[in-house]
């Protein structure tokens, strides 16, 4: 799995890192591993670069919004 898809499906079910990712998106993005290409895709919230790094296609992932679901 892509460290970017999994960085995204754990900001969808960690209310703690999610809350971390509002006040420094970049912190995270660099403690996740993520390469430059996906920190800028994530920053810029570029959902084509997004799925072409992760290689989801339309209807597998939303990521052009936020689903949460935290207990």
């Amino acid at each position: 799995m892509s460290k970017l898809l999994d960085l995204m499906r754990k900001l969808g079910s960690d209310a703690a890192l999610a809350a971390e990712y509002d006040k420094d998106p970049e912190a995270v993005m660099q403690r996740a591993g993520l390469a430059d290409a996906e920190r800028r895709a994530m920053a810029e919230k570029d959902y084509a670069a997004i799925k072409k790094l992760t290689g989801l296609t339309d209807g597998q992932f939303a990521t052009n919004h936020s689903i949460k679901c935290y207990e």
